[in-house]
């Protein structure tokens, strides 16, 4: 299942489905996993970036640590 794209048209550097831009940034994935990713990218309707941006928006962050 896929988000649908907003009406507007997509402009280079101005958010379309966040409130902030997306910045390219480099991971190294083994074959497998990276197959994976492109499988379950197929699967959805959705590109690999945005299956890592779903997937990190969802994360949720341990609580602070009160030890110094």
């Amino acid at each position: 299942m896929s988000t649908p794209r907003p009406k507007r048209k997509a402009i280079r550097n101005e958010p379309l489905l966040y409130d902030e831009t997306k910045i390219r940034k480099a991971i190294w994935l083994t074959p497998s996993t990276w197959n994976t990713l492109k499988q379950a990218s197929e699967i959805e309707g959705i590109s690999i970036s945005e299956l890592v941006e779903r997937w990190g928006r969802q994360l949720k962050l341990p609580a602070a640590s009160s030890h110094p």
